[in-house]
């Protein structure tokens, strides 16, 4: 049986992306309420952990970025997620009677339009369907939570409207994480590096892909620890690792930079927008 951890309680769309990713085989979840503890747990005890990584509106979790920098793990897949909020309360309570709403902070924020419009004030919670469950087992009458319409029918809530994202195109793509970094036939790389503090570094950091022919996917920054003003670049690429040219990339870059790590090469996920 594999043992996944996974961030966020049952119900949550990380179990949805562990439960798609993984199939229908034996599976074994633990529930972690903290992201860090779910790296955690996959260094100590779990095969695998699933995290959240990007969303479609709201742009990069960085706190993985910053976990993956930190770690020993390797990213050995992806999944993605549609995104379907629900406004969701005890029985009996209706929208006019909401002052508050409950939800994981990135839940918030892809629902604003619909906050702002009834009023609500936003809470933010550790996670969508942790919220649900909190509000369940309390006898809060005047706050809903957000999260997705499976975590109200396991906790029993009410839902007062469906689809309340911003924009229905709402997606989050979730990485999968393990100690073993091997991968067959693996389509996309990830790395993470940190160009030399001078003028022109950061071209010539990624001239080394345009030089090679590799395409870029994603580029996103996070400053460095201690010092300020200095940055950790994180790179997708559409190749993978055991690809000539993208092991000649790797090499130049390597070469341009103070600082490389590659977190992992693996196959990309498919994704249809229409589905």
């Amino acid at each position: 049986m594999k043992r996944i951890s996974i961030y966020g309680e049952t119900g949550s769309y990380s179990e949805q992306a562990a439960l798609q990713y993984f199939g229908g085989g034996k599976i074994g979840l633990r529930y972690c309420k903290f992201l860090p503890e779910v790296f955690e747990s996959v260094e100590s005890e779990s095969d695998f952990g699933v995290v959240p990584i990007e969303n479609s509106i709201e742009g990069a979790v960085t706190q993985t970025y910053d976990l993956l920098l930190q770690s020993d793990l390797s990213i050995i897949g992806e999944d993605i997620v549609r995104i379907s909020h629900c406004l969701m309360a005890q029985r009996g309570v209706k929208l006019a009677n909401l002052k508050f709403v409950y939800s994981h902070q990135q839940a918030l924020a892809q629902c604003r339009d619909y906050i702002e419009r009834h009023r609500l004030e936003s809470v933010p919670f550790y996670d969508t369907a942790g919220s649900a469950k909190m509000l369940a087992g309390s006898r809060i009458r005047d706050a809903a939570a957000i999260a997705s319409a499976r975590a109200a029918k396991i906790y029993g809530l009410n839902v007062l409207a469906r689809d309340i994202q911003s924009n229905r195109h709402n997606y989050t793509r979730f990485l999968i994480i393990s100690k073993s970094g091997d991968v067959d036939n693996p389509d996309k790389t990830a790395i993470t590096f940190s160009a030399k503090n001078k003028s022109g570094s950061l071209f010539t950091a990624l001239n080394a892909f345009a030089h090679n022919k590799v395409n870029l996917l994603y580029i996103q920054s996070r400053p460095i620890p201690g010092t300020p003003w200095e940055y950790n670049f994180y790179i997708d690429c559409d190749s993978g690792i055991w690809e000539k040219k993208m092991r000649d990339a790797v090499k130049e870059l390597c070469e341009s930079s103070d600082f490389v790590k590659v977190l992992g090469s693996y196959k990309r996920a498919r994704f249809d927008r229409h589905a």
